[in-house]
């Protein structure tokens, strides 16, 4: 079972990703660092869930690439 986000979370942490795709990498704390720089006056809670989502987003994002060159045979 994954975890259930809310969709603002969602929404803020996928706009910042391709807004700033070279800004943000697997590392939670880094991110945190970023989005609490970026939101101003975000709460602790809300800039935890929006970097962890970043985080898994980023994760994902680069499986799906890996898998996808291994499918098409492109290395």
């Amino acid at each position: 079972m994954g975890s259930i986000r809310p969709q603002y979370v969602k929404r803020i942490a996928t706009s910042l990703v391709e807004s700033n795709p070279d800004t943000f990498n697997e590392d939670f704390n880094h991110n945190k660092k970023i989005i609490s720089a970026a939101i101003v006056g975000s709460s602790k809670k809300n800039t935890n869930l929006i970097s962890g989502y970043v985080t898994r987003y980023i994760i994902k994002k680069r499986t799906r690439a890996q898998k996808e060159m291994e499918f098409t045979g492109q290395v």
